[in-house]
């Protein structure tokens, strides 16, 4: 397969990040919310779509602001490089506003303007005048863009944090503009041009601060793609050459020097080294790597030099899928937002309902002057509340935990499995490659004369090549060291779970279980049965051969045991977990296993139906269910569990299975893809708590509640002040997630 150049460069589009289904290949903002787009990188052969993280069903295909809230529609993925042209246009708007704000403040202030002289060398209408000019240069020169997101808004039939932006400014001038214009219709009335600036440079600021920190909720991916390689050094005939990555193929053979880093996916075939794989793994320690073991394309080679060949470039290298399985993992909608998004239709609406009560009550029965007190404390419900809080409180958290999984080595699938894995009690574990190592070796092996140890391998190792079981790498392994001949395999088939069969030299073969064998009413096997008991009670695997119906030999292989594993399952039952091992393998050797990791509960012989019954029962017992495990056998129980986790180093049918995949292949990265589950949606109700009592409180102070007891009002501009830093307060807190100690 071939690459063409060019393939592997990134290129985005915008998304909102709070509709995620808003989507533009520009930069711009959310038509349905109004908020700022913000780039979202995938590769460059891939369709690039823009979203608004708080309405996912919004897609676009170039930026804007999203059509609901109005937020600016963000890439469906993170660049390396995230462009900043929203942030630094809104920069200058603020810029401007304030520069702008502080002499319509300085001449609205009479103190002030005495102090500085104006008010001798300035009539008191054309203070007024002037005021009137900087404010309108203020409001709908830096300021348009509220009033452009909100007619935006209006065209597409919604309201949204922006109309009431819109709403509370455009209010506040036009009522100064006619007393200005008429001041014998509102005798001694005073003009609130001031409070207009102020509420708009407010506003300003508060987006500025907001789409900085959005940028760092998505910077855990834009990391990882900013250490993709650039560069490979290609062996063509004698000599070397340096090229783009983009222009590396499969099968070309790179060698990697001392320090680089190594530039696509594939396999040692010369030399050995020390790979710092932490990138992907979390795993600080590098790891050794010879000939025959698989490289990681974008880790970083250290002490020793080697030569590689390619197996997948461009968006095949498990970097591209992590970032791709991320992005979208991002964007994902947890349950909870099901909540939150009901609540939110309905909030706009109810906000300009309690302003115009609030006008209402306050010109009935307010005190004088009961007009300029009604609209003054109507324009401040408008300016507190704020939607976006509401809207915001989940999906950045959930970008946020997503990118900080993904530093750790924990790939979770979408934000529905994160939001599962919180409340998992009951964690099943496969054996092989998940509590060991998956890396079998043969300790042992009995034959019946007049077969040879050599000939019966040779004939397993014909058959087994074609599995991608642990136990048959290893016969085949010994094989091939033992460099026997391996003959082509015919009528080859597979019984997962069971074991393997096929026609080798015209002779019919059969590898596996004991009751493989028996199914296939092969005799002899009782004698080498009794060899192998020994050997399983000291959690060693029997797998049995026959040769044209008759038993020939066993092979005991021995897997073992994580380094990790027992601490893991330590912490697990720390936290209160319920630990089944779960296992194909028959019973002697799992409970050998069982007894040296302290576990009370297996299951063995059981097949991958069995597994998925066993899970169904378990739900049906409102347990809620983990299945950890790496073979194609797995797959059936992984699909079926509440949350099912793939060990990295396993088959990509159960990685495609599962919910979780564990990079490392160690179970330490279920306690941190719970650790992770627990700080998020602690994370999210934090955010959705304070939203919401911002909201309630906000609204009812800014309506005047307080003021029959205490005769507090609020300004506008404070509520503008409060409100610019009620979503920023809530995308700090899902910040906080990138300090959790997982």
């Amino acid at each position: 397969m071939s690459i063409k150049e060019g393939s592997y460069k990134m290129r985005g589009r915008y998304v909102c990040p709070m509709h995620a289904a808003v989507s533009e290949d520009q930069p711009g903002i959310c038509p349905e919310c109004g908020m700022s787009l913000e780039k979202s990188i995938e590769l460059a052969d891939q369709k690039t779509l823009y979203t608004c993280p708080m309405h996912p069903e919004v897609q676009r295909d170039r930026p804007g602001p999203c059509p609901i809230c109005g937020m600016a529609l963000e890439r469906v993925t993170a660049a390396p490089e995230p462009e900043d042209t929203e942030y630094r246009e809104m920069g200058k708007r603020a810029g401007i506003a304030v520069a702008l704000t502080i002499p319509a403040v300085i001449l609205a202030n009479a103190d002030v303007s005495s102090t500085l002289g104006f008010d001798g060398a300035l009539s008191l209408p054309l203070l007024g005048w002037v005021q009137c000019l900087l404010t309108t240069l203020t409001v709908f020169g830096a300021g348009w863009p509220f009033f452009f997101r909100a007619y935006d808004a209006a065209r597409n039939h919604t309201i949204n944090m922006f109309t009431l932006i819109a709403v509370g400014i455009g209010v506040t001038y036009l009522y100064s503009a006619a007393v200005l214009l008429f001041p014998r219709f509102f005798p001694d009335a005073f003009i609130y041009f001031e409070a207009a600036s102020v509420i708009t440079s407010f506003t300003l600021f508060g987006q500025v601060l907001e789409l900085r920190a959005r940028h760092h909720t998505s910077q855990a991916v834009s990391l990882l793609l900013g250490r993709v390689a650039k560069n490979a050094h290609v062996i063509i005939g004698n000599q070397i050459q340096e090229v783009s990555i983009d222009r590396v193929q499969v099968g070309d053979c790179l060698r990697v020097k001392p320090g680089e880093k190594i530039p696509v996916d594939g396999e040692i075939i010369e030399g050995s080294s020390f790979v710092d794989e932490s990138m992907v793994t979390g795993e600080a320690t590098p790891v050794d790597k010879k000939i025959g073991d698989p490289v990681i394309g974008s880790t970083m080679n250290q002490t020793g030099s080697f030569v590689m060949r390619a197996e997948r470039v461009g968006r095949e290298t498990l970097l591209a899928k992590i970032v791709e399985m991320v992005a979208q993992a991002q964007r994902s909608r947890a349950s909870i937002q099901k909540l939150v998004d009901r609540v939110a239709s309905y909030f706009v609406p109810i906000v300009f309902i309690v302003a115009i009560f609030t006008w209402i009550i306050w010109v009935w029965i307010g005190p004088e002057p009961r007009f300029v007190h009604g609209l003054v404390n109507a324009v401040a419900v408008l300016m507190i509340a704020c939607p976006c809080a509401l809207g915001l409180a989940t999906p950045m958290s959930i970008m946020v935990a997503m990118g900080k999984g993904a530093a750790q080595g924990v790939l979770i699938r979408n934000a529905e499995a994160l939001e599962r894995m919180e409340k998992v009690n009951t964690v099943i574990m496969d054996k092989t490659g998940t509590l060991t190592e998956g890396k079998p070796r043969i300790t042992q092996m009995f034959t019946v004369p007049p077969f040879t140890e050599e000939e019966v391998l040779s004939f397993a190792a014909a058959v087994e090549r074609n599995s991608e079981h642990p136990l048959a790498l290893a016969i085949v392994q010994a094989a091939k060291q033992k460099q026997l001949p391996l003959v082509a395999v015919e009528e080859f088939s597979s019984i997962t779970g069971r074991g393997v069969l096929g026609v080798v030299g015209g002779r019919e073969i059969v590898v596996g279980q004991v009751q493989l064998l028996q199914e296939h009413h092969v005799s002899g096997i009782s004698d080498l049965q009794d060899l192998s008991w020994e050997w399983q009670e000291q959690a060693q695997s029997a797998v049995f051969i026959s040769i044209d119906g008759h038993a020939t030999g066993v092979i005991m292989v021995a897997d073992p045991i994580k380094f990790s594993t027992p601490n893991a399952l330590e912490d697990l039952r720390r936290l209160g977990m319920r630990v089944i091992m779960l296992t194909g393998d028959n019973p002697r050797t799992a409970s050998a296993i069982a007894k040296q990791l302290a576990i009370d509960e297996i299951y063995a012989g059981v097949n991958p139906q069995d597994k998925r019954l066993l899970v169904e029962q378990l739900k049906n017992a409102q347990h809620v269910v983990a299945v950890a495990g790496d073979g194609i056998n797995d797959a059936p129980a992984l699909a079926a569990a509440d949350v099912g986790i793939a060990m990295g180093t396993g088959t990509d049918v159960a990685m495609e299975s599962a919910d979780i995949t564990l990079l490392k292949g160690d179970l330490m990265g279920i306690l941190r893809a719970i650790h992770l589950s627990r700080a998020t949606m602690r994370n999210i109700r934090q955010n959705l708590f304070f939203a919401f009592i911002y909201n309630i409180l906000g609204i009812a102070v800014a309506a005047g509640l307080l003021y029959p007891f205490m005769g507090v009002l609020l300004n506008p501009m404070i509520a503008s002040a409060a409100m610019a830093c009620s979503s920023f307060s809530v995308i700090l807190n899902a910040l906080r997630l990138n300090r959790s100690k997982l």
